[in-house]
């Protein structure tokens, strides 16, 4: 069973940046792609970017390729996105999500296997 607490999310203004930090305990970390979702008030969770397991690939979702960037650190058992030139419409809960998958591109939320609670972003105009 793998745990996954978010961390980072705030307030912020258009055209700022703000660093999301996922942490993840109870299994074996390298084993896991992990993945950002992200769901805005009245509206489906979407996918926001995904790492494989070495890091060496990734996949981002079309609405925020460019200004956001995911890593991760597999010393630390840790996953991050880099949030950059936020605009209001990225204001949403974000949450990390482990896969076991393989795969580089994994939008569906049925290809992530835990999940964690949750951060609000909220990017003002």
């Amino acid at each position: 069973q793998v745990q996954l607490v978010e961390s980072g999310g705030g307030f912020v203004q258009a055209g700022a940046s703000l660093r999301l930090s996922c942490a993840a305990s109870g299994g074996t970390f390298s084993n896991y792609a992990m993945g950002w979702f992200r769901q805005a008030p009245g509206k489906q969770r979407e996918f926001v970017a995904r790492i494989i397991q070495s890091g060496g690939r990734t996949y981002y979702a079309d609405s925020v390729k460019g200004r956001f960037t995911i890593s991760r650190d597999n010393a630390k058992n840790m996953v991050y996105v880099q949030m950059n030139s936020l605009k209001p419409e990225d204001t949403a809960v974000y949450y990390c999500a482990a896969s076991i998958s393989r795969l580089t591109i994994a939008t569906r939320e049925t290809s992530y296997d835990y999940w964690g609670q949750g951060t609000q972003v909220t990017v003002s105009s």
